[in-house]
């Protein structure tokens, strides 16, 4: 682990702070990081030049949004070469109905995890842009029933 990683148990407090309400002001962080505004926001200006702190979203409920169906996908490319791994890297970006996608080891090479209004809007995302790729030679997709945990935050442990 290099240095940029290091993180003691004050930054540790500030960023499972955010990670429950990334909204609130420095003072309010910096209250309940238990630290005063100054050293606070210092804090955070570092996390966030470190990379650390990616960045400030707001998460939505999706489901009020309408898009009440997900999917997790297992795609298997038909020649998965650096090339053709890099050309699907950058298509997944232009798709966003993706709003996971991971590269992993063993009989497929990429679990998507996808989102869409409904089953007919994933049919028409399966075919018109996973199948539609002759990168793409195999999808098997799992269609989520009932989601029990979602949640962004890391379990940050202090050292």
């Amino acid at each position: 682990m290099t240095d940029k990683y290091l993180l003691d148990p004050s930054d540790i407090r500030v960023l499972r702070v955010l990670q429950r309400d990334a909204s609130l002001s420095i003072a309010e962080v910096a209250k309940e990081a238990g630290m005063s505004q100054t050293p606070c926001w210092r804090r955070i200006k570092r996390l966030k030049e470190q990379g650390i702190i990616r960045q400030i979203t707001a998460i939505i409920d999706r489901e009020a949004v309408g898009l009440g169906f997900v999917a997790y996908s297992f795609v298997k490319l038909a020649v998965p070469s650096r090339e053709n791994m890099e050309t699907f890297d950058k298509l997944v970006h232009h798709w966003p109905e993706v709003v996971t996608c991971e590269r992993i080891t063993g009989a497929v090479d990429y679990l998507i995890k996808v989102v869409t209004d409904d089953i007919k809007a994933y049919d028409s995302f399966l075919r018109l842009k996973l199948l539609d790729n002759t990168l793409v030679s195999d999808v098997q997709s799992r269609i989520v029933v009932n989601t029990v945990k979602d949640t962004v935050a890391l379990p940050l442990r202090e050292s």
